[in-house]
Order: C-alpha cells, then structure tokens, then sequence
C-alpha cells in the first residue's frame, strides 16, 4: 500500500478551514488531519460535517481527528464528544496523548491511569469502527519507545495504534531505531525538520532522516500516514516546496 503524503491541519492555524484545504490540495497532498484546538472544535458536528466535505469535495482523505485529549484525565463525556466529532468528520482514527507526564517522572499510579484510559477511549471508539493513536511526544508516557510499547500491550486493544516523529536533537540513527521498533503499531509519522532542538527547517534540511523513514514505510504491506507539521515560518509557499520533496522521496 506505502505512504499517502498529507498536511496537520495545525500546521496552519492562524488560516481558515477552506484556506487550508486548497494549500493541501494546491501541494499534491493526499489528506489533513484536522485538528481539535481551532479546525474543528470537540463536539461541535455540524462544523466537522462541513469539514468532511470540503475535504472530499477537494479528492481529500481525512486522515485522522487530532484531538487534545489526555488519556489517564479524560471523562467518558469528552470521550463519546470525541468519537461523536471524529465519527462526523470521518476520521478513521482520534490521536490522543499518552497522558500529562513524561516516562521518567512518571508513578505506577500515573501509568495505570493512562493504560485504562486509553483501553477506554479504544473500547468505545472501536464501536464506530475508529483507531485510537498515541502521539509520539515528549512529556506523555509515549517519550520513548519501551514506554510507548509497553502501553500497546498492556491495553491490548487492535484498535489502538502509535504515531512516530523525530524527538528535538535526535540523530538520525537513533531515530531509524525508533521507527522500526515502533512499526508493527505504527499508524501515522509526523513529518518536520527541526534542527538543532526546535528551530524549523525546510523539509529538505534533513533529507538524510527523511529518505530512509519514507523508504522504510514504502516498504509496509499497508498503508502508512506521513503528514506535514510546522513548516518553516507557517508558510503555504514552503509547504508546497515540503510537499514536492515529500513526494519524491515518497515514490
């Protein structure tokens, strides 16, 4: 199946829904996942509605909800808000973050919180046939790859799935390493250059990362997400320059 290139919606939150969905498609892209802070607000289902089709009306995918919530601190109502907008948008798949706390600092009461969180959010998200993904991020239980793995089996849940994304300052090896780890739960990649810590290069500035992870992901038998987050200075003309090395890189 390999790699269906798109856009984070979060990328550009400073524009409008309509303005983000023609630089997508402007850029050869393939799909958005709409994000949950400005894009398409929990619960509100009419906007989601009229996000999907937009999206559709463009020969765009939805390729996730990219929701706030944290699993460990979530009640059941944010999570059947949650299901409800992602169901409405037609999002395959709600991302949610692996609770509030890094691994290292991190109790067995924190752990235990977010593992029955998230088998929550994924029992009740598989009953509209949707995937919850982690986010792979710094600060939640999902920092590092053990951490992360050790809650995709702890859950259990064949709906519960892992993103990746380069972590701030990590070479590329190490990064490899990750991503093959990770790659029989991986879902989605967040794609960006930033180096060195968080300064925001053109996709092209770690062309060395990116050409391995996307030939890697090629090589699944299944479909893999690679969107494009934080451009260079929020710009359409760079996203449109990421997204034509996306593409080579991606064939």
């Amino acid at each position: 199946m390999g790699v269906r290139t798109g856009l984070v919606s979060v990328t550009f939150r400073q524009l409008p829904v309509d303005q983000v969905v023609e630089e997508a498609a402007k850029s050869g892209l393939a799909a958005i996942e709409w994000g949950g802070d400005v894009h398409v607000p929990l619960g509100n289902l009419v906007n989601a509605k009229r996000v999907r089709n937009l999206t559709e009306v463009h020969g765009l995918h939805v390729a996730a909800y990219g929701s706030y919530l944290r699993a460990g601190s979530v009640d059941r109502e944010e999570m059947r808000s949650a299901v409800a907008t992602a169901a409405a948008l037609g999002a395959p798949r709600i991302r949610v973050w692996a609770g509030n706390v890094g691994t290292a600092d991190a109790g067995v009461g924190d752990r235990m919180a977010v593992t029955r969180g998230l088998g929550e959010l994924a029992e009740m998200a598989a009953g509209a046939g949707i995937e919850i993904a982690m986010e792979f991020h710094r600060n939640t239980l999902t920092d590092e790859v053990d951490s992360t793995i050790t809650l995709l089996l702890d859950v259990g849940a064949p709906n519960l799935t892992t993103y990746w994304q380069p972590p701030v300052d990590l070479d590329d090896a190490a990064c490899l390493q990750q991503l093959e780890a990770l790659m029989p739960w991986l879902s989605t990649v967040h794609v960006f250059s930033w180096w060195p810590s968080n300064n925001r290069l053109p996709l092209a500035g770690r062309e060395s990362l990116w050409r391995p992870v996307l030939d890697r992901l090629a090589a699944e038998p299944r479909e893999i997400n690679a969107l494009l987050e934080f451009v260079a200075d929020d710009s359409p003309e760079q996203l449109a320059k990421d997204a034509a090395d996306l593409h080579s890189w991606a064939q």
